[in-house]
Parts: C-alpha cells; structure tokens; sequence
C-alpha cells in the first residue's frame, strides 16, 4: 500500500475522511476514500502501490477486459455498448469534421476502436492489462502500445480519448502532459469519467459502484477535473452526460447494498438521476471535452 500526502489537484497537504468503501469485485477488503481539505478532490487514499494494483483486476466480471464475462447485468452493458459505440462514432466526426487519427488511452479489447476503424478513422490504442491488449490486437490487425511512452515521437492525433480510464491512472500529473503532447493543436481530449456529486451516488453513498475501490484511484467531479486540467493547459469547452450509466451503475450498487440485484429500484434511481441532471449537469457518468488552450 501507498499513501498520497499532496493532492493531485491544488497541492495540499492536509485530507479528510469521505466514505469507506469495500471491494466487493475481487478482494472485499475496504478502503478508504478521502478529500482534499482544500479542493475537495476525492481520492483512494491510502491505495495498492503499483506492485499490487493488478491483483485487483483479476476477475471474469470485470467486464473491459474480458468479451466473454457472463450474467444478465454483462449482458445488458453490452447490449448498451453497442448503441453508446454508435453514438461515439457520431460524436467524434462531429467534433473532427469527419474522419482522422483517433487514440484509445486504455482501449480494453477494442470495441470502440473496432467502431473507428470500420468508420474510416486511422486508430492507435494503448492498453497495459496484457490479456485485453492481445484481444484487442488480434480484432484490429494493428499493434497496441503498452504505455504512453511508448507512443512518444507520433505524429499528434485529432482525437485522444479516455473512457472510463483516468480514474484507474495513479500518476495525473505526468500522464496529462504526455496527452498535451499527443494530441495536435486543434485536436479534441475526451474524458469520460463516474460524477461523485452524481444523486446516484449520493443516494448509495459507500454501495455506489462506480466508487469501484481500489480499482478507482480518483474519484472526479465537473469542478475538480476542470481545475486538474485547467493547470496543464486545457479548457473545457462542453459536457455531456451519459444516460445509461445510472441504470447500470444502480444495477450494481443495489446488489453490493443488499446482496441481490433490485431491477425496479435501479430503474427509480437512474431515472431520477438522470432527471436531476438535467438540471444540475450531476449526471452519473460525464464526458468531459478539453481543447488546448489558446
């Protein structure tokens, strides 16, 4: 285990008890989720070290790294990945004015990229579990790096993005930088993260799933990530919500509250999360939009 002493975001040292929470993934241990007494910022705190974080992810359920994982809720994310990936597709020809060079920053198995290829995009991938990083390259034929290092000296891509990603990476500070290298002067950062000021997750509190300790490292909200990217360069120019995320999320916390999935309550929960977001922009899941600075 690693403990943080300087928040990620403003610098200080000084955090308080949020919630703790427990892994009901892989290990059931509990861990505790702090905040920066100065930001807020939300953050796994202490955490595995980068020696024992992979035994974390070691399970058939943990559904981005494995095609195969069975059970109603896997089925329903997939069924629903497949008309979010459409909407993906939409979003970022919108965004680049057609076709381009796309980056997946912690692509899984491909299914996105596979969209942006069958869509005309030119895709790179990154991807450090090694199991999904096989999987992926045998579905696109192309060669997927195992860290941003090993993509320095490419030529800046139209779009990066991360989906459900920069929660997962310990080391903001130095990878936020390489993606300002990455990306080229005109380009497009998409962030899609879980919302901790989401109704969902305040209605769960420490059964949220999307809290998914140890796994998340960082737990964001709209004006934390502004402020964390903000330093190194980027604006957020929009935001958009994702509506399914609610559904799914409850579907999940409702089994770690009561050790059963409750399908009406997780359609009540995300219905009136999704209908609060409406007027707050507190949606469960958000995608974030960050150009560079001018």
């Amino acid at each position: 285990m690693e403990t943080i002493t300087e928040c990620p975001v403003c610098g200080a040292n000084q955090f308080k008890p949020f919630l703790v929470c427990q892994d009901y993934l892989v290990s059931q241990q509990k861990f505790a989720i702090q905040a920066c007494a100065t930001c807020s910022f939300r953050l796994t705190n202490p955490r595995p070290d980068a020696n024992s974080i992979g035994s974390y992810y070691k399970s058939e359920d943990y559904v981005s790294h494995n095609d195969e994982s069975s059970g109603l809720i896997n089925t329903a994310y997939r069924i629903v990945r497949n008309y979010t990936l459409r909407s993906k597709i939409k979003l970022i020809n919108k965004l680049n004015g057609g076709q381009g060079r796309i980056l997946d920053v912690g692509c899984g198995t491909g299914a996105f990229l596979e969209s942006c290829q069958s869509a005309g995009w030119q895709v790179l991938g990154m991807e450090p579990d090694a199991d999904a990083r096989t999987i992926a390259q045998k579905k696109l034929q192309t060669e997927i790096k195992p860290n941003l290092n090993a993509l320095t000296g490419i030529q800046p891509v139209d779009i990066i993005t991360l989906w459900h990603v920069l929660e997962h990476i310990p080391n903001l500070n130095e990878v936020i930088p390489q993606l300002y290298q990455l990306v080229n002067d005109s380009g497009t950062l998409l962030i899609a993260v879980p919302n901790s000021d989401s109704k969902d997750a305040q209605y769960f509190k420490e059964y949220w799933a999307a809290y998914d300790v140890p796994r998340h490292l960082h737990h964001f909200t709209p004006s934390t990530i502004k402020s964390l990217f903000l330093k190194h360069g980027f604006t957020l120019v929009d935001q958009k919500p994702m509506v399914f995320d609610a559904f799914y999320i409850a579907m999940l916390s409702t089994r770690y509250q009561t050790g059963r999935t409750d399908y009406f309550k997780s359609i009540q929960v995300g219905l009136s999360s999704n209908a609060e977001a409406k007027r707050t922009g507190n949606s469960s899941s958000l995608i974030y939009l960050f150009k560079k600075a001018q």
